[in-house]
């Protein structure tokens, strides 16, 4: 599968020039950037910086016909096609990346900030853009350094990563600010989506190690922004969050189901919310857990619901007794086999309305990435509830 892209070009102060043809590229995912602005310098000598998503002539990525917006970086040599003008007031949703002239700013931030770490970068590179992040590789004579620049409601993993700075299983932050910006050192390796078993034991192990070192700092997570979805908080984050959508019949019930869950008696710790391999990095040595975005205060078990998501029944069922053993030894007398399956259609319910709260907060033409989301986890919830 691949992607035919059309690029409407606007200069640094938004003035539309029009569109470049239509190109083919590789890469069918519509969030990666990368082969987007190779594929306008191999087949037009342009140089680009992608802002964001237009329209996707399927009506969901991956793959099909994408248009974007990017800004051009410098002369355009080719005969550019009319395109439709694009109106220069921003979305009031709009994430700052997103606009002309906001990635060179945040280009500059990251910049600063590396001279003052004393390691300048000389390349950068973006790799994707979307409603969810910006991300750039900056590589120089020191090493490779990342961008992560997020929207509002994913501010607070720069919390969570400074609290985690001496834990050799996530990532290291060298500078963040106020605007999402966050500057992070290099993580070696690859992203274990697909990942089986065995490799799935082993990263929970050494989550599970994690949560146990981090149940002190609750509180001052919590302080410094990281949501509190602790019990009656979850439910009603839950109610608030999906109350624009069809989940009447998946939400009733949930208070009293998360009432039952906190007399299995398992402390409340760090989550990470969106424990899947993908976001694991391996090189062989260690595993690495990033992207923290989702992350919250609340039920340990929904990390590792999330981590057993679409292994067969067999190896899943036997990664989650091993996380039950784990909480027994550590939290005696605790009821881990009877909070996890109270937990399983709520933690579909938590996926449908982590989505609401994307399409909440990002400009229509970004919502093609999630609309079909929450109807799908309210679905999941269905089915597990029966």
């Amino acid at each position: 599968m691949s992607r035919t892209v059309r690029l409407v070009l606007v200069d640094a102060t938004g003035r539309t020039l029009g569109a470049l043809p239509d190109f083919d590229v590789p890469v069918p995912w519509w969030q990666d950037a990368a082969a987007v602005v190779a594929g306008a310098r191999a087949a037009y000598d342009v140089d680009v910086t992608v802002l964001r998503l237009l329209a996707g002539r399927r009506g969901r990525p991956p793959g099909g016909h994408v248009s974007y917006l990017a800004e051009a970086a410098g002369p355009v040599r080719v005969p550019l096609l009319p395109a439709e003008a694009v109106q220069p007031a921003a979305h009031p949703l709009r994430a700052p990346y997103a606009q002309p002239g906001g990635p060179a700013a945040s280009l500059a931030w990251a910049a600063a900030q590396l001279d003052r770490l004393g390691r300048p970068a000389t390349v950068s590179a973006q790799q994707r853009t979307w409603n969810l992040s910006a991300i750039w590789r900056l590589d120089g004579p020191h090493g490779t350094a990342w961008l992560k620049q997020v929207p509002v409601f994913f501010r607070h993993e720069a919390a969570v990563l400074r609290l985690l700075a001496d834990d050799p299983a996530t990532p290291t932050l060298l500078a963040a600010d106020d605007e999402g910006r966050m500057l992070l050192d290099h993580v070696p390796g690859e992203d274990r989506y697909g990942a089986e078993a065995a490799e799935r034991a082993t990263i929970a192990v050494r989550h599970h190690a994690l949560q146990i070192r981090t149940l002190p700092a609750v509180d001052r997570l919590v302080a410094a922004g990281v949501p509190d979805l602790r019990g009656a908080a979850l439910a009603r984050w839950l109610c608030a969050t999906l109350a624009l959508h069809p989940a009447h019949r998946q939400l009733a019930g949930v208070g009293t189901r998360l009432d039952e869950v906190a007399r299995c008696g398992l402390p409340d710790t760090l989550v990470h919310g969106d424990l899947h391999p993908g976001n694991v990095r391996a090189d062989g040595r260690r595993h690495t857990v990033i992207d923290w975005g989702d992350a919250f205060v609340g039920h340990p078990a929904f990390d590792i619901l999330r981590l057993t998501e679409q292994l067969p029944a067999g190896p899943a069922a036997a990664l989650v007794a091993d996380w039950c053993a784990r909480w027994r030894a550590d939290v005696p007398g605790c009821r881990p086999e009877r909070a996890v399956a109270l937990l399983r259609p709520v933690a579909w319910l938590r996926m449908a309305a982590v989505y609401a709260m994307f399409l909440a907060g990002i400009e229509p033409s970004e919502r093609v990435y999630h609309d079909r989301d929450v109807p799908e986890n309210l679905a999941r919830t269905s089915a597990e509830t029966g």
